[in-house]
């Protein structure tokens, strides 16, 4: 893929405002159809000066500064444009009943579905994107389709040959953080151990091999597989990995010994744990717990891109540091899963954005009561523009 290229002063516009950018975008429903909402970006960018790019995955791409291969640094901002069903209307709440005061004030709120997760962080990352001017470096913007579902997006930016990834000095990822630095997430596994015997009349359960009885086996290997000799050990920002069984399915007749069961699985992982690593310990480690006549197999779950795995970056990495220091935040791991794991394998990556997942009461991101604070979304746009501004010129 090649990003189309514009003069470092063509897309500086000190007009941009990441509060108005983001009124509209809240108002661009994007949980079935991004469409729409990815053509408001284009030409939000096409409006200053840049003409992106929509690649075959549908991932929108613009850069500022010399061309890759000559650049010092490169930098490479990253979010994405959809977000969970349903889609829940915009609202601007100022505290004040003024609407000539609400437009101009940086207090209140703006609510509706993607306003932080993502919409607020996409907000901050294009006022930087604007407001930088690359001397000897690149910046690139990149915003994926699908992050909320199976990440086609961001797996198409990683495994193209000419990546805009790759090659990143650092990568610094827009997701709800509350302005903190996140430098590590665990990863997400999911998959269903199946449990084979055979069938049997109830009256005599002697003559078969009960597989949902087995249940009982590989449920103690679940809660004993963290406790096993080559268990890695606690990772010092995520803590341990965690085992959680989610859904039993198994038996077909009240009165018959039933010769099928599966339990479905649920492994929140810890650098330096990869899918396939889990999955082997995990099928020996229930294998050893099962008794011989019960059929074993442990499958993930299909989809047509890899699992979003644990990932890590030095926290004294020079993105990371620059970016607390200019946002006055915490260094810390986030929460939840995100498209970061695609690009940590490669480069220093960071989680960073306005907004909060949740709040004293309850949750927020993927939630009806889903907002931002304006002032969140200002000083994250401040923050990205001081850090790019040291990392790039």
């Amino acid at each position: 893929m090649t990003d189309t290229d514009s003069a470092g002063g063509a897309a500086s516009d000190a007009s941009f405002d990441p509060i108005a950018f983001l009124e509209t975008a809240v108002q661009h429903p994007s949980h079935e159809d991004v469409g729409p909402m990815r053509e408001f970006l284009c030409e939000t960018l096409e409006a200053r000066g840049l003409e992106p790019r929509v690649d075959d995955a549908g991932n929108v791409l613009a850069s500022r500064g010399l061309p890759a291969s000559d650049a010092e640094t490169h930098v490479v901002l990253n979010t994405h444009i959809d977000t969970v069903s349903p889609h829940v209307p915009y609202e601007r709440d100022d505290g004040c009943g003024d609407a000539a005061d609400a437009v101009d004030s940086d207090s209140g709120v703006i609510r509706g579905r993607g306003s932080c997760d993502a919409k607020g962080p996409l907000a901050a990352l294009l006022s930087a994107f604007f407001a930088v001017e690359p001397t000897d470096s690149r910046v690139t913007l990149a915003i994926t389709p699908d992050e909320e579902v199976l990440s086609t997006g961001a797996y198409a930016l990683v495994e193209g040959d000419d990546s805009p990834t790759r090659d990143a000095d650092a990568v610094i990822v827009g997701e709800p953080t509350d302005l903190d630095v996140c430098t590590a997430a665990k990863g997400r596994f999911q998959g269903m151990i199946h449990l084979s015997g055979a069938n049997a009349h109830a009256a005599e359960p002697e003559t078969g091999t009960n597989a949902v009885a087995a249940l009982e086996s590989a449920l103690k290997a679940v809660r004993t597989f963290g406790e096993r000799a080559d268990t890695p050990p606690t990772h010092p920002q995520l803590g341990a990995a965690t085992l959680t069984p989610t859904v039993v399915e198994g038996g077909e007749a009240t009165n018959q010994v039933p010769a099928d069961c599966a339990l479905t699985v649920d492994r929140r992982s810890v650098p330096p744990e990869t899918a396939d690593e889990f999955h082997e310990a995990l099928t020996a480690h229930l294998r050893a717990a099962l008794p011989e006549d019960v059929g074993l197999e442990f499958r993930f779950t299909d989809r047509p891109t890899p699992f979003l795995e644990a990932w890590d970056t030095d926290p004294d990495a020079a993105v990371a540091q620059t970016l607390a220091t200019a946002s006055g935040g915490e260094i810390r791991p986030f929460t939840a899963a995100t498209e970061a794991s695609y690009f940590a394998a490669d480069s220093p990556t960071v989680v960073f954005g306005p907004g909060v997942l949740a709040d004293d009461e309850g949750a927020v991101a993927h939630a009806p009561r889903e907002y931002v604070r304006v002032d969140a979304v200002r000083e994250a746009a401040r923050a990205l523009e001081a850090t790019l501004t040291k990392l790039v010129g």
